[in-house]
């Protein structure tokens, strides 16, 4: 594709990127057959290849940015299934990161949209501040009639009730049983220590019973992947910069084999750490040594192997890929075959390839598209009638639990239990 950007943008270093995108992208139009978005509305602005056309006139100056311009971009789920799809390595996600805060502050949105932005900025990154709202939206509730309806459908979203911290899962160094086989840290995750401890807790479990020594930093905070796909800047690359630094501390007090994380969203930005900072002296060189480290728990599971397992009943288990594994990082066979060494009948799921419409806040700020592809997947899960669904991203898991009628747990809770862990909680009502 050829392109014509303006002289002013030229010299931006992420305009530079986004140029080298646009001019790999052929026009075929593949990426839209597997863009979630596209398929609902059939709109070609919906789709990649609109997207695309609308970054590329923008930074050509050829149109000026208005909110149904942006209205385009917020309803793209950063899924990356067009990356997956498109037969000229489109990186599509570069495009995606530049283009977002760059119309985030040239055009402006509702004063409803943007209160619920800064919210969620302020909140789930916070654990102490996520637990502590998630409690009081009870009270919350009482008001509901007098709320915007975008805040209305937080209220909707929230839990009846939290489950307690992790026991396990606690800031220090965890110590291998037996004799020791690998020294690795292990990202808790912000939201995932409210909504979901008990996988901080399984995933402890089994990398400590599989000879690894786990560290967990002392005061260890967001990532900064979970408001940076919201388009968010100044704080994301503020955590992002916090994350790399302490993680770099860890490696020099001794070394790591592995940086492990089982939150999968998160995974996804971090291993970009390397190219979000690449032109800075400092933190460049470090994320550098920090990227290559960063495995999602699956992979790190592979490489230790599962060991041992106990007896169980054969659970038939609908294994989704959640995008950020399959797309994002392209994993999509150790989840399966782990599953399988550990006695679960895996089963797969039609349209695999499509989002359930979490992706991580989306389902907060564009319930319009997130419902209608939540219930897509319900319905293709309902067919092959499983007795719980494992997935390997929080977001996924609290998205599909509001539509499937079977338990939907981690991936790593499942294998925990395989190899000598509590049955997870999620399954007591299934007969042994």
């Amino acid at each position: 594709m050829r392109t014509a950007i303006l002289p002013a943008l030229r010299q931006d270093p992420e305009v530079q990127v986004s140029e080298q995108v646009l001019r790999t992208c052929v026009h075929c139009g593949f990426c839209n057959a597997t863009c979630p978005t596209y398929l609902l509305t059939g709109n070609e602005l919906e789709g990649p290849r609109g997207r695309i056309y609308l970054i590329k006139n923008i930074l050509e100056g050829g149109i000026t940015p208005s909110r149904q311009t942006l209205d385009h971009l917020d309803h793209c789920l950063g899924c990356l299934a067009c990356e997956t799809t498109c037969p000229s390595g489109v990186v599509y996600s570069r495009l995606l990161e530049e283009a977002r805060p760059r119309l985030d502050h040239q055009v402006d949105r509702s004063l409803a949209a943007r209160l619920l932005r800064a919210l969620l900025v302020w909140l789930l990154p916070h654990p102490g501040r996520f637990r502590l709202s998630l409690r009081l939206a009870g009270l919350g509730r009482l008001g509901r009639p007098l709320m915007p309806a975008a805040w209305r459908h937080l209220l909707e979203m929230a839990p009846d009730q939290l489950p307690a911290p992790a026991r396990l899962a606690t800031p220090g160094v965890h110590p291998a049983q037996g004799q020791r086989r690998a020294r690795v840290l292990l990202l808790t995750g912000c939201a995932q220590q409210v909504l979901g401890p008990q996988i901080n807790d399984a995933a402890l479990r089994l990398l400590t019973r599989l000879g690894a020594e786990v560290v967990i930093p002392e005061g260890a905070g967001c990532c900064g992947a979970l408001t940076f796909h919201m388009g968010e800047r100044r704080h994301s690359l503020k955590f992002m910069k916090s994350t790399i630094e302490e993680w770099h501390r860890q490696m020099e007090r001794a070394p790591l084999d592995a940086i492990v994380l089982s939150t999968s969203g998160c995974a996804t930005a971090v291993k970009e750490y390397d190219h979000l900072f690449r032109h800075d002296p400092v933190l460049g060189p470090k994320a550098g040594a920090v990227v290559p480290l960063v495995k999602d728990i699956s992979e790190a599971i592979a490489r230790l192997g599962l060991g041992k397992t106990v007896a169980l009943p054969r659970l038939r288990v609908a294994y989704h890929d959640a995008c950020s594994l399959q797309h994002g990082q392209k994993i999509k066979a150790p989840p399966r075959q782990l599953l399988q060494e550990a006695g679960f009948e895996v089963v797969e799921i039609p349209e695999a390839h499509l989002c359930c419409g979490s992706a991580g806040t989306y389902n907060l700020l564009e319930p319009e598209f997130a419902q209608p592809l939540l219930e897509r997947k319900a319905g293709h899960i309902a067919q092959v009638r499983p007795q719980a669904v494992a997935a390997g991203n929080i977001g996924c898991i609290e998205q599909l639990a509001r539509g499937v009628k079977v338990p939907v747990l981690h991936t790593v809770e499942l294998l925990d239990w395989a190899t000598g862990g509590p049955k997870p909680a999620a399954l007591e009502k299934i007969s042994p």
